[in-house]
């Protein structure tokens, strides 16, 4: 091992650190910290932690301080500047990355030609360091967003890309050729680089010109070329070595004509019809047979879906108000968009993507909880094959709702009827037509008479007790819930409700789990519900002690909630088993916060139905109430929202103040710090302790009170100031006293005229008048300790107090309180102070 003498130093201190005895430990660490500002120091870690003969912890911890380092120290205003003499070497991708983000092209010019140099040479290792290096440069350059940097990078991507280009070709024809040889090693090291390459050529395209006309003209001919590969029977190569690779690539290209479409959409108008006729082509069609895989399906969806609904392509009301630009991509949609083509797809997506599938049915059976949490939410169509088909049916329909209307409307005419028990493909299409009427209710609001469709079929569908038949049913509970809200008569609930228990009486969970019970709607109506309100309870209670999924408990333990909070108090004579259940319930949720969130959720509306009778919960309830709302635990991240509103709800609904709610304001104080968007509820809190027991509350908490409302008016928005003086508002005279120190800083604000906002001055002077009104040697007090700390004569002091008091009255808006002004200022008549 040939290390100078640093070397070896900073490996024995380095060996000495990663030692399990803190007697070794800590002075080694100590040593790498004051060396970390040291030149030189980062030149021995990089020799280190390439030594491949070194123990892999060593250069681990070699690696890590050089991160480190980086980030502390390489910049121009550091306190310990690292020298320009550092070389970096070029194997640290990421590494050389964070530099060249501080460093390149200013400080370090000489960095981007040295790697297109580095790309071309011969030697394998080298090459591909390089490429990847390259790489990370590229991407941490063009996440620079001042634009300073943008036009660094506009330059940079000007000057490079022919290059990147031909890097690119040549790596693909590279790989092309040694496919054909069947050379298996030649071709993996090509297909990678290949993909580098094309990971450079993505940012340099996507980031690096403003009007990028001309970027990704070869992309889409390319994709089919690396498509129809796997194709050939003599790839058996590509089948069996390369396809990991080669469908990442795929990909790749896919998201430099998703990427490319998003920043520069007019640029992309030229790409617009090839674009639609390969995706169209390759998802809608037999072309893509034998070829396509699910993740290109849905870079294909996506890249349609975001050419039907940019809003840059879409002319405005008035064509004369619209950009040629806007114009001519709207032309091209239009001249691709044929009723043959929408018709296709719209069959295409509903009798083909919309299918339940072997899978799925599997799953339904062995996993019926798993089955039920559809992947919906969020960003989910990006990624997951379901919602994207789906989302993309939706966004279609709503732009060519005219033209696909009818071709919907047909295949629902088509399936009239109990479909034949024995015809599994025919039950599993009018589940996806189902599914569609559902997806674009809003769209079919005019053209579809729901309500006599669900008289007329779709309750005796429900009613088809046959086993092959539960994808029907369970479509139908969910269609009608995507209905209810678009257009459902009120009179048919009853039905609805009565279809709905029987559901829930089923033996299989993924019906229970996905009815659709109609109570969080503005149309429900309590008197309608109240029949069944006994038996639908105690169904979803049993369902939730059944299911053992935190998904499908916290749906359950919605649903609930929502119940509890249309019926209110007459929720009373069923909760009991519920209200059993849920201590049992938050202790086995202990490592899953949003599940306790929904049990929060639940309380809220049970302390809520049972008004003062939730006072026997107290045992349960209120240690959740301390858990949720204390900083010093780690769950408080998940629950403090739902906590404080807990705590409210609670504090409402109390017939009296007992010590273990009074001993739960110890987390107030902690609360009142972290000054956050809770502030408000906070007040309310405390106002609601005032007004159950004031003098018991601030006999216990007024010291921590008011150091917390001192420090709160330090630094706290105008509404949290206001809301800090209708606490004290709030007191009686002798309350008032022991806010003494927070009334004084409000006088003396007030005379000093530091209080401009109206708002705040008005509840000020509401103060100052309680004080003088109801106890005026209190307030004699008062104006002494003003003029002892303002140093001003107490005569001057309530001459300019009064001078000000009469100034700002227009600022009092409330009668009430422009009366309580006036007569606090009355009083001061008779008073001996001139």
């Amino acid at each position: 091992m040939d290390l100078n003498s640093a070397s070896t130093i900073v490996l024995r201190v380095l060996t000495q650190a990663t030692s399990q005895d803190t007697a070794v430990l800590k002075p080694a660490e100590e040593q790498l910290k004051q060396w970390e500002t040291q030149p030189g120091f980062y030149s021995v870690l990089l020799n280190i932690f390439t030594n491949h003969t070194l123990d892999v912890n060593v250069r681990w911890l070699a690696v890590l301080y050089f991160k480190n380092g980086i980030d502390r120290y390489w910049r121009r205003v550091a306190p310990q500047e690292l020298t320009l003499e550092f070389i970096i070497a070029t194997q640290i991708s990421v590494l050389i990355a964070k530099v060249a983000r501080v460093d390149c092209p200013r400080q370090w010019p000489e960095l981007i030609p040295t790697l297109l140099e580095s790309v071309k040479v011969q030697d394998d290792l080298r090459q591909h360091r390089a490429l990847l290096t390259f790489y990370h440069v590229t991407k941490t350059l063009a996440s620079k967003r001042l634009a300073a940097d943008r036009k660094l990078f506009y330059d940079l991507a000007s000057g490079i890309y022919s290059f990147a280009c031909s890097l690119w070709n040549h790596h693909t024809d590279t790989f092309l050729q040694q496919v054909s040889t069947g050379n298996e090693a030649a071709a993996i090291n090509s297909l990678e680089r290949t993909l580098l390459s094309l990971k450079v050529l993505r940012k340099l395209t996507v980031h690096g010109f403003v009007e990028p006309h001309r970027s990704v003209e070869v992309m889409v001919s390319d994709i089919r070329l690396f498509l129809l590969l796997p194709k050939s029977s003599q790839n058996i190569l590509v089948e069996n070595v390369c396809r990991d690779r080669l469908e990442k690539t795929i990909i790749l290209f896919t998201k430099v004509l998703l990427d490319f479409l998003d920043q520069h959409p007019f640029s992309f108008t030229p790409l617009i019809q090839r674009s639609l006729e390969f995706a169209v082509s390759y998802v809608f069609t037999e072309a893509g047979e034998g070829v396509v895989f699910e993740r290109f399906i849905v870079q294909c969806m996506n890249l349609i879906k975001m050419i039907v609904k940019n809003y840059a392509y879409k002319p405005s009301k008035n064509i004369e108000d619209s950009s040629p630009e806007t114009l001519e991509a709207h032309k091209i949609k239009t001249a691709f968009f044929t009723y043959p083509t929408l018709m296709e797809i719209c069959r295409r997506l509903v009798t083909h993507y919309f299918l339940l599938t072997e899978e799925e049915l599997t799953m339904w059976e062995e996993d019926p909880e798993g089955f039920t949490v559809e992947e919906t939410g969020g960003d989910s169509w990006k990624y997951s094959l379901r919602p994207c088909t789906e989302v993309l049916f939706i966004d279609i329909f709503h732009e060519y709702n005219q033209t696909l209307t009818p071709v919907l409307l047909e295949m629902v005419h088509s399936l009239q009827g109990t479909t034949n028990m024995e015809d599994t493909s025919a039950i599993l299409i009018k589940d996806a037509v189902y599914n569609a009427v559902g997806l674009a209710a809003y769209e079919l609001f005019d053209s579809v008479d729901f309500d006599q469709w669900f008289k007329n079929q779709l309750l005796a569908e429900l009613q088809v007790s046959h086993s092959r038949y539960k994808p029907i049913r369970r479509r139908v509970i969910w269609l009608i819930g995507q209905w209810i809200s678009v257009k459902f008569k009120s009179d048919m609930r009853p039905m609805l409700y009565e279809a709905i228990r029987n559901l829930l009486q089923d033996q299989d969970l993924v019906f229970s789990l996905n009815h659709c019970l109609p109570v969080d709607d503005f149309e429900f109506r309590t008197d309608q519900f109240l029949p069944y309100l006994e038996s639908m309870f105690t169904l979803l209670f049993q369902l939730l002690q059944e299911v053992t999924e935190c998904d499908t408990k916290m749906h359950v333990l919605h649903v609930l909630s929502c119940v509890i909070e249309r019926v209110n108090m007459q929720i009373r004579p069923y909760v009991g088993c519920l209200v059993q259940y849920l201590p049992l319930l938050w202790k086995q949720s202990e490592e899953h916060n949003m599940l306790r969130c929904a049990i929060l959720t639940t309380l809220i509306h049970l302390v809520q139905g049972l008004g003062a009778d939730s006072k026997n919960l107290y045992p349960f309830l209120l240690p959740v109430i301390q858990l949720s709302t204390d900083v010093s635990q780690p769950p408080h991240v998940y629950l403090l929202e739902d906590g404080l509103e807990l705590w409210l709800v609670t504090l409402e609904n109390s017939p009296c103040l007992t010590p273990e709610l009074l001993r739960i304001f110890q987390n107030m104080s902690a609360l009142l710090e972290l000054s956050s968007e809770n502030l408000k509820n906070c007040f309310k809190i405390i106002n609601g302790y005032i007004f159950l027991s004031s003098s018991e509350f601030l006999q216990m908490y007024a010291t921590d009170l008011c150091r917390s409302f001192c420090e709160l008016l330090k630094d706290i928005t105008i509404e949290g100031q206001v809301q800090v003086l209708k606490v004290v508002c709030n007191q009686n005279i002798l309350n008032m006293q022991i806010f003494s120190s927070i009334i004084l800083t409000i006088l003396i604000g007030s005379c000093l005229g530091s209080i401009i906002y109206p708002m705040v001055m008005s509840t000020y002077l509401g103060v100052m008048g309680r004080v003088l009104l109801q106890n005026t040697s209190f307030f004699s007090l008062l104006l002494s300790q003003m003029a002892c700390e303002l140093g001003q004569e107490l005569d001057q002091l309530l001459g300019n107090m009064i001078e000000m008091w009469v100034d700002r009255m227009d600022n009092i808006t409330q009668p009430e309180r422009r009366k309580l002004s006036a007569l606090a200022l009355l009083s001061l008549l008779p008073s001996v102070n001139r």
